[in-house]
């Protein structure tokens, strides 16, 4: 934190000044002293422990709500360095299965275990946040195909659209042909240096009628890679999630398997690579290796942001001193 005003603490000096003067006896108020003779009442009583306390916790608040206030006045900023890219990077377009399947619950995470397709966000995440200078787009796929997110430069939208996928939303089946195809059509229209395709799908294709081998041959025609993640464990698998179409909770067992040779010859026809993905680990260092594969030397310079933050200590002040109020005012005059 930088302190733009900072001429403003010696404000400060007008505490220690103020006790000084008070000891001094400059703010003694005047009285007269009186005897009054014995009136037979009742004996008058301070409270003495709990005024004491309070009092010193009014003055504490009030003291604090200063300092705050002087804090306020000296223009506190946080600034920060950001990189601002001035070319542009790689294109990653993923193409995510939705498909029942991927409500298996076979990806080890901490002391429990998710399904895949939680899986698949939380990889694609950590590759987001660690490329700044990528973008990104998504297409939902099972037995058809749509696309969520066009290619764009925000991650955030990029990633809360991620996060709003939902299983069995798109039907039944895995149209991994169509996907591709839609993944195709959206990234030959941009200008980016660099494009591959991410298929992340624990099934072989059974929907739409595209082949998929053919969608990975028109991708390396125009340029652009395609990378298999084949997500999930093959063997029997608990499959549990709620239908989007009807709110009802669908469980049962799953026999996984799919036909890796099959993942493989699409990715090697697009000039990519498959790789098998059965824990949150091997997801991660995977979508790494393609990220380094397709980075590309950007431009950028440096970019201070400074954040303001003379409006919190205002706030902070107002309340501390109106706390001191209420407990000189109020809770010490009703024990008085």
């Amino acid at each position: 934190m930088v302190f733009q005003n900072p001429a403003a603490f010696l404000f400060i000096l007008v505490v220690p000044l103020l006790f000084a003067l008070r000891k001094a006896g400059f703010f003694r108020k005047f009285s007269i002293p009186l005897t009054l003779s014995d009136w037979g009442g009742a004996a008058f009583s301070w409270r003495g422990r709990l005024a004491a306390f309070l009092s010193f916790f009014s003055g504490a608040l009030m003291l604090f709500g200063y300092i705050a206030l002087v804090v306020a006045f000296s223009d506190p900023v946080v600034r920060h360095h950001e990189k601002v890219f001035t070319s542009r990077g790689t294109e990653i377009l993923f193409v995510v299965d939705t498909s029942p399947s991927m409500a298996a619950r076979d990806i080890p995470y901490l002391n429990s275990t998710i399904n895949r397709l939680d899986a698949a966000r939380l990889g694609i995440k950590t590759l987001v946040e660690a490329e700044k200078g990528a973008t990104f787009a998504l297409v939902a796929m099972a037995s058809e195909a749509v696309s969520v997110v066009p290619p764009t430069c925000d991650h955030d939208v990029f990633l809360d659209r991620l996060d709003s996928l939902k299983i069995g939303a798109l039907g039944d089946g895995s149209a991994i042909g169509t996907g591709l195809c839609s993944a195709v059509y959206h990234l030959v229209a941009t200008s980016a240096p660099r494009k591959c395709i991410v298929l992340v799908t624990d099934g072989e294709n059974n929907a739409g009628s595209i082949h998929p081998e053919t969608a990975a041959a028109l991708a390396d025609e125009n340029g652009i890679s395609v990378y298999v993640l084949g997500i999930g464990t093959r063997g029997t698998v608990l499959v549990e999630y709620v239908d989007p179409n009807t709110g009802d909770v669908r469980s049962g067992l799953y026999e996984s398997d799919f036909d890796r040779g099959a993942l493989e010859r699409i990715a090697s026809a697009a000039g990519g690579r498959y790789f098998g993905i059965e824990t949150i680990p091997s997801l991660s260092e995977s979508l790494s290796s393609i990220a380094g594969r397709e980075r590309v030397i950007q431009n950028f310079h440096i970019r201070t942001v400074e954040e303001l933050f003379y409006h919190k200590f205002l706030v902070a002040s107002a309340v501390l001193f109106m706390a001191g109020w209420f407990v000189r005012r109020v809770c010490l005059s009703e024990i008085l």
